[in-house]
């Protein structure tokens, strides 16, 4: 095998490291792709370490222990995604975004590949410690920003259905209340998708008084899986009280047809960004 030079072994590296997140590749898994030692491997992996740090690109960790080795956890520097936030912010507060009843057309935003990549990752990246086994969301509107954070998190997406499904096979199946309308509604899930696994983070799309979201987490308990944390993209500035603090990104003072939908970050997002 033709002997493989420095940038093209980092190039590589980074490319197979950040198509995979938060998976573990040994270096022996690089040695054999390279043809290299793992000396020259691990100076790679420095390298390669301190350039994402110094450009906010997110974090190459090191995994100890005998299934040990590298791997990519995603990040986006804290004033990139503070801009990236305001920016979404102000496309919101056009007033002909204000629908009947008091609801907000945010439709475009969650078919923006670029903010739901950034988004996914920023929640993402609040969770990695938790390490939850799979992000769980009620369909429908908020699966895209779920699936972004669970393809950050390197992680399966399962998805709550509103009623049954014959196609789901055996399922667990609640009733709730949701926060929006205040009606009772069913949610449902196969048995089958939470096999195996112990941890969930819950991500959806919008709070408003946490209806959804802890018909979310009781569903969760009739599995006996743990709750490891709750992210939206947008909540209500109002107090809900749930189990588990949920992590916003954008937060909803208010909302009128006349002056629209005044929204602002979240202030955590302000003080990383300021930190």
């Amino acid at each position: 095998m033709e002997r493989i030079k420095r940038n093209g072994r980092m190039s590589a590296m980074v490319r197979v490291l950040m198509a995979s997140p938060n998976r573990i590749f040994t270096l022996n898994h690089f040695c054999a792709m390279f043809d290299a030692a793992k000396s020259t491997i691990s100076e790679d992996i420095e390298l390669l370490r301190n350039v994402l740090a110094q450009f906010g690109l997110g974090e190459i960790e090191t995994v100890t222990g005998a299934a040990g080795g590298v791997r990519y956890l995603p990040g986006i520097a804290p004033l990139e995604t503070l801009e990236t936030v305001r920016g979404a912010c102000n496309r919101l507060r056009d007033t002909t975004r204000v629908l009947p009843g008091g609801y907000l057309y945010v439709a475009d935003i969650f078919g923006d590949p670029e903010i739901l990549d950034t988004f996914g990752t920023v929640m993402a990246g609040q969770f990695f410690a938790k390490e939850p086994d799979f992000v769980l969301t009620v369909e429908t509107r908020g699966i895209a920003f779920a699936m972004a954070t669970a393809r950050a998190l390197g992680v399966p997406l399962a998805i709550a259905r509103q009623g049954q499904k014959v196609y789901e096979g055996p399922q667990m199946t609640i009733q709730y209340v949701s926060g929006s309308t205040g009606e009772l509604q069913t949610m449902s899930l196969a048995r089958r998708t939470v096999r195996d696994r112990r941890r969930v983070l819950i991500i959806d799309d919008f709070m408003r008084a946490g209806g959804t979201v802890r018909g979310m987490m009781d569903l969760m308990h009739e599995f006996s899986i743990e709750v490891v944390g709750a992210g939206v993209m947008i909540r209500k500035a109002s107090e809900v009280r749930l189990p588990v603090d949920v992590l916003a990104l954008m937060v909803m003072e208010d909302i009128s047809g006349d002056k629209g939908a005044f929204l602002r970050p979240a202030e955590w997002l302000e003080q990383a960004a300021s930190s």
